[in-house]
């Protein structure tokens, strides 16, 4: 059993509108068919190179839909929870970005 931050954050949602939900999907979905197409060079035993220039384009992907979902919760998330006194997010916050450092 988690401890209670733990817990709350596993039972946290949050409601998107229909752009951000569409823009994030969108996202993922090219990332998805990136990942395919690696796998499909790795099965058809393509140049080393070829498949590392296509895993860093994914890279960049993961990276961008990071950048996006990182900007949509601060301007929402963590705007509202500051303006509503839960200074705490801005730890959560925090911790955030430094696992997405890693």
């Amino acid at each position: 059993m988690g401890t209670e931050k733990e817990e709350c954050c596993c039972n946290r949602k949050k409601e998107r509108s229909q752009e951000e939900y569409k823009g994030l999907i969108h996202r993922l979905n090219r990332i998805e068919g990136q990942i395919r197409g690696i796998r499909r060079m790795v099965e058809e035993s393509a140049y080393c190179t070829d498949i590392l220039v296509q895993s860093a384009a994914v890279t960049a992907a993961v990276n961008a839909f990071n950048k996006e979902l990182l900007a949509n919760h601060i301007r929402t998330c963590v705007a509202d929870d500051i303006r509503s006194g839960k200074d705490e997010t801005i730890e959560e916050l925090l911790n955030t970005i430094q696992k997405m450092l890693k």
